[in-house]
């Protein structure tokens, strides 16, 4: 019963609703988590040898949810109301014990900061279920949950205080350089060496739904890396069977489906295990797709190779290529062939390591954001500085070092303030640099150059703008983190085959430096 009285505690704050059968009926946020809790039996081994369900009903409304065994005689069915109103269910199991229960739960409104889950929109964006746009700014922890609890304390207080939306890390723990402590918990019973990877350790799991409840309440999405190279079979995790994998994969996708604010990401690199082969990851892919009930978001990250995004249970492209953001042009091509959200979960690291990928400085990190942010993509932070203790934030978290965080806060200020329905590359022929939303909203990202002035232009479009058309403008610095409005409104005239100009042939007046923006915004008439 402990971990029922944890999830008792945390119900006000995450909406999680603990039901034993038979205690009467339960309330739950949409979007929140109801879980039922039933004894079973203990004999021979639960986790491979009982098999549980649910189904969900509301009027025409059918959810199917597998269930699994928590330890100790517990088995657990978690489930996330998509719709509110009055929801029964039944539970289908090959035990007697856990067979034909039944019971019902209503789903209330969402409470404050309950958007529910992420999803795509207008086809290469993002928004909560609720329709709020997300507009992801990540950061890269890949084994956070593995240190010592006092550091995984002080990484989500710095969180707290960060702009970041998104985590990407890992499930397994992380082997690699700067990186080679021992985790408290494996997810398997048996140590290093002697895993038994029929049996999960509950106790693993439960912690890691802790941090994605923290990080739930710090608005915050858990970007789940499944599988990772990272191993080299010091535990052997990146090397289990096909049936051990597919059925690691059920086991978590029925433990954490319910949790609103995962994402599933196949692995980190998936090109870079050499146990694994492109048809294991889509297997891996379709089973996930399959299994989860709400469809959350869903990817694979490649190391040198890229994976076919074009797959129908991809939701969006997660690509390493720190070259693709060097340029707001070279950034769009990816979103222009798959069609899909394109984030750039690996641009290179802002940090000063011996390694090519994480030495790069923050004015260029910040660069790369804001190409990626007028080609109408998403990027994703990373920092790796030396330290003498060996916590480099992109692997153990701590705190951020860096100068890149403040002006990404800057950046996402900038996203709130964009149109909701997200930024879109405008003249990727000519004038890549251009960003927005025609005719209402324009970026104009200068980059490394740094202009004195800037003529008045837009590019002709079908959907606009038209002559007589007002703007305002204002110049941001997106290093000093600035927002300088220009004096006046620009009124529009055809001046070419290609571009409207301001009738009266202002230009704007720039600061001669590097890292500005131009943000051009129509007036309402």
């Amino acid at each position: 019963m402990k971990t029922l009285r944890y999830l008792a505690a945390v119900a006000v704050s995450v909406s999680v609703c603990v039901a034993v059968h038979g205690a009467g009926a339960a309330t739950v946020e949409q979007w929140g988590m109801f879980e039922l809790a039933l004894a079973g039996p203990t004999n021979g081994n639960p986790f491979t040898d009982v098999h549980l369900s649910a189904r969900f009903v509301k009027d025409f409304d059918v959810v199917e949810v597998r269930g699994f065994y928590d330890g100790g005689g517990v088995y657990r069915v978690r489930f996330m109301p998509p719709k509110q109103g009055v929801w029964r269910y039944t539970t289908i199991s090959s035990a007697p014990e856990l067979d034909g229960k039944t019971g019902e739960l209503t789903a209330t409104p969402p409470g404050p900061g309950n958007h529910g889950p992420v999803r795509v929109t207008n086809t290469y964006h993002f928004a909560y279920a609720d329709g709020t746009p997300f507009r992801p700014v990540g950061t890269t922890l890949y084994a956070w949950i593995h240190q010592p609890e006092a550091l995984q304390e002080q990484t989500l207080k710095t969180l707290a205080a960060a702009p970041f939306n998104k985590v990407r890390m890992c499930v397994f723990p992380k082997r690699y350089q700067w990186n080679t402590n021992e985790p408290a918990l494996y997810p398997f019973e048996g140590r290093p060496g002697n895993f038994d990877f029929s049996r999960f350790n509950p106790g693993f799991f439960r912690h890691l739904e802790r941090r994605i409840l923290d990080l739930q309440k710090l608005g915050i999405e858990a970007d789940l890396i499944l599988f990772h190279p990272y191993d080299e079979g010091h535990w052997g995790f990146d090397r289990m069977t096909p049936t051990e994998d597919d059925r690691y994969l059920r086991y978590i996708v029925a433990r954490l489906a319910a949790f609103r604010n995962v994402w599933w990401s196949l692995a980190n690199e998936w090109d870079f295990m050499e146990k694994k082969t492109e048809a294991d990851f889509v297997r891996f892919g379709e089973l996930v797709s399959r299994e989860d009930p709400y469809g959350h978001l869903l990817s694979v990250h490649n190391g040198y190779v890229l994976f076919n995004y074009t797959l129908p249970w991809i939701t969006h492209a997660s690509i390493q290529n720190g070259a693709a953001v060097e340029s707001a042009l070279s950034a769009e091509l990816y979103r222009g062939a798959y069609r899909k959200p394109v984030v750039y979960d690996e641009i290179k690291y802002e940090g000063d390591i011996p390694k090519r990928w994480g030495n790069i400085s923050a004015e260029e990190l910040v660069f790369r954001f804001w190409n990626a942010t007028v080609a109408g993509t998403y990027a994703t932070h990373g920092e790796t500085y030396l330290s003498p203790d060996d916590v480099l934030w992109w692997s153990k978290g701590g705190v951020l070092k860096g100068q890149s965080p403040a002006r990404l806060a800057f950046l996402r200020r900038v996203l709130e303030d964009a149109p909701p329905e997200g930024i879109e590359p405008i003249d990727k022929w000519q004038n890549p640099e251009f960003g927005g939303r025609i005719p209402d909203y324009y970026l104009v990202y200068f980059g490394k150059a740094a202009p004195t002035e800037w003529e008045f232009k837009l590019p002709r479009r079908r959907q606009g703008p038209a002559e007589g058309m007002r703007y305002t403008a204002e110049v941001l610095d997106t290093w000093d983190m600035t927002i300088t409005p220009v004096p006046g409104t620009f009124t529009l005239v055809r001046q070419s085959e290609y571009f409207f100009a301001d009738k009266a042939g202002r230009k704007i007046q720039l600061p001669g430096k590097p890292y500005i923006a131009l943000r051009i915004k129509r007036v309402k008439e």
